[in-house]
């Protein structure tokens, strides 16, 4: 069983998604708008965050912004536009998955699931909480943080887990979905694109270090970060 916070203003849609996760177990705690989510977050501590992103106040993005500043948890987001930029700058703010309205509860119910599975092993797994160092950066395994040169660079939970899957396996080649089953979850159904976002902001984010340099494409297979020399 997990503890959801699940944000979203339509209140009918609201009342169909929390019967839906209560029957398969979970807690569930509904709020109407981003003010709300963010005065009842700390308070109920979720397991997972349902938000839309078309809120009253407050929007889903800058409450998904704001709760990335200090929490790690699981963040899925709703939304009635399926443009590409807006997925991205949810990403970019540190969304973990998206779901376009309309939705069927079923595929909802699959994705919640691959992102409480995905959740889980980071809250419960105390092993490996050292420090990694490749190419000038170095990345704490215990904070999650990640400096280059002593300078620390903002990450979202999905970037800095892409990056550590590449910093642990220099030299490999791995295709698009490769990286999604192990980044993401073997269940994930995010777009096709969702890894080159991902690259291109890690390697905005790192640019002009060495290790920005040492993630390249290569072309008709994926991403690889090339060996130390």
């Amino acid at each position: 069983m997990a503890r959801i916070l699940l944000v979203e203003d339509e209140k009918d849609l609201s009342e169909r998604i929390a019967e839906r996760l209560k029957l398969q177990g979970h807690q569930v705690l509904q709020v109407f708008d981003g003010l709300q989510a963010l005065q009842k977050f700390e308070g109920f501590a979720p397991d997972l965050l349902i938000l839309d992103v078309m809120l009253p106040g407050l929007d889903g993005l800058s409450v998904c912004r704001r709760i990335r500043a200090f929490s790690f948890v699981p963040i899925l987001m709703l939304t009635a536009r399926t443009g590409e930029l807006e997925r991205v700058l949810g990403f970019e703010v540190g969304a973990d998955d998206y779901v376009p309205k309309p939705f069927s509860l079923l595929e909802l119910e699959a994705r919640v699931r691959a992102l409480l599975r995905r959740g889980k092993p980071m809250q419960e797994e105390p092993l490996d909480l050292g420090m990694l160092e490749y190419a000038g950066c170095t990345l704490d395994l215990a904070s999650r943080q990640v400096r280059v040169q002593q300078q620390p660079i903002e990450l979202t939970r999905r970037e800095f887990d892409l990056l550590l899957y590449l910093v642990r396996h220099p030299g490999r080649v791995f295709s698009r979905e490769w990286l999604i089953r192990q980044v993401w979850d073997e269940d994930y159904q995010g777009m096709d694109r969702t890894i080159d976002t991902h690259i291109t902001r890690l390697r905005q984010k790192l640019a002009g270090s060495l290790l920005a340099e040492k993630i390249v494409s290569v072309r008709g297979l994926g991403y690889r970060l090339e060996a130390q020399s």
